[in-house]
């Protein structure tokens, strides 16, 4: 099959070629223009949304929480998506309620020159991890980590991706990510049509592990519905989208872009929930699916996660170039610059590919628990619009949150047990909870302290 495989990547990489057009100014490569100075329109920017967040991290994810922990993993990995409904509420707010042209020009409005900086860095990971997960995905479908199939997949894939994406930019990434998203709902349809017809998704095989408050499945769906609130705000994917269209153009799209990826991460997960109902002992999910489905149907499976992997991919290279050239402004905006720093994040993925961790959810979970520091920020500064909060409110959030990350890792990789031996989704929990709370007193204290220490005016008679 990984001939095969091979060749549908060889043929899908053709296409997004064939598709992507060479950007010939700087308004098509970092804001996503067409040759006459258009905007995107509704239908391109809702499937951008969706297949760039549909990534093959994603679908391996929902599938493997589904295999291991039934239809509440599944539940709790598609929480996230509800980022959707979030971000929209947070681009209306921010962009056209208050003016600002980004999420950096709006933290540097309130927390100056440390407001960008603290983002800027957890972003700037964010997109390193998504290049380095997709990466992951795709050479392990192919071969086993240190193969030569897993090299030349994870190779192949980077330098196709990033000349096809350093060609157009912006712009080329919303025309290959409609191109990628009618394809991966043909195969999605495809793959389902297949499950289903051959007898398999019943009630009870979906329904195979009973909810329970205290296992890891329904205890993931709390920690998402922590994290929402702040996950979008730290996904310069999502965000860069908010800033293309006008106003209801831009509140459509993050609406329908909500349900759409829901669905479709339910749908797709609910093929390793399928396979965890029927697993022997110590049978691992992959070989499931190849017992039940065939090699047919695992080819269009593994299909699936190769689209949802090239459609990441380039959207990430066009936000990477965007976060250094316009947004942190560390070069000018030409297209060499953005191009070199496509280069460059790209090359960081791949090494982390190689010599990184191979936890795909761990990745989620620390890059979530870190943007949580963000949480406050959108309760207080943007949707409350508080200009009252002090930088060291800012800074202590953000330090917190960082801090709940790097243990949520230490103890999630096995390296400390400060938390005891619970399962790791329930340390996740009481991290999320310590720093979405702490942070948001954190804001609220700093702002009483600043309306404390105003000056009383004094009535002139």
């Amino acid at each position: 099959m990984s001939y095969q495989l091979g060749g549908i990547i060889a043929l899908l990489a053709l296409g997004s070629v064939l598709v992507a057009r060479r950007a010939k100014g700087e308004g098509a490569f970092y804001r996503g223009l067409s040759a006459d100075g258009a905007a995107p329109g509704l239908i391109t920017l809702i499937f951008s949304q969706v297949t760039t967040w549909i990534f093959a991290r994603s679908l391996m994810n929902a599938a493997i929480l589904g295999f291991y922990y039934g239809i509440w993993g599944t539940l709790a990995y598609a929480a996230y998506y509800l980022s959707f409904f979030v971000g929209g509420r947070i681009i209306d707010h921010l962009r056209f309620e208050q003016g600002h042209e980004s999420i950096q020009s709006f933290l540097n409005d309130r927390f100056g020159g440390w407001g960008t900086a603290c983002y800027n860095f957890v972003i700037g990971v964010r997109l390193v991890s998504e290049v380095f997960a997709n990466l992951l995905v795709i050479g392990l479908l192919l071969g086993e980590a240190g193969s030569n199939a897993y090299t030349l997949a994870v190779v192949g894939l980077a330098l196709v991706t990033l000349g096809y994406s350093m060609f157009g930019g912006l712009n080329a990434s919303l025309r290959t990510d409609l191109f990628q998203m009618l394809l991966f709902i043909a195969v999605l349809a495809l793959l389902l049509i297949s499950v289903f017809g051959a007898g398999l998704g019943s009630g009870e095989q979906l329904l195979f592990k009973p909810f329970d408050i205290t296992e890891p499945g329904p205890i993931l769906l709390l920690v998402a519905l922590l994290q929402v609130w702040s996950y979008p705000m730290h996904d310069p994917v999502m965000m860069d989208r908010g800033f293309l269209a006008d106003r209801d153009t831009t509140r459509r799209s993050f609406l329908h872009a909500g349900w759409i990826s829901a669905l479709c991460i339910l749908a797709f997960g609910s093929l390793g929930v399928i396979a965890g109902s029927e697993a022997g002992d110590g049978e691992a999910m992959n070989a499931v699916l190849q017992r039940l489905l065939g090699d047919t149907i695992m080819l269009l499976f593994s299909t699936a996660l190769v689209i949802s992997a090239m459609s990441t991919l380039d959207s990430t290279l066009s936000s990477s170039a965007k976060l250094v050239a316009v947004d942190m402004g560390w070069v000018a905006p030409t297209l060499k610059n953005g191009r070199i720093a496509m280069a460059l994040f790209m090359l960081a993925g791949v090494l982390l590919v190689f010599w990184g961790n191979q936890d795909l959810f761990s990745a989620v979970a620390v890059s979530g628990t870190a943007s949580m520091y963000l949480a406050p920020v959108v309760f207080f500064s943007l949707w409350g619009n508080r200009r009252d909060i002090p930088l060291w409110s800012y800074l202590a959030s953000f330090a917190l949150a960082l801090s709940g990350a790097v243990l949520y890792f230490t103890e999630s990789s096995g390296y400390s047990a400060l938390l005891g031996d619970a399962h790791k989704y329930t340390k996740l929990l009481w991290i999320s909870v310590t720093v979405l709370l702490l942070g948001c007193l954190l804001f609220w204290v700093g702002g009483r302290l600043q309306t404390a220490a105003r000056p009383i005016p004094v009535a002139v008679e």
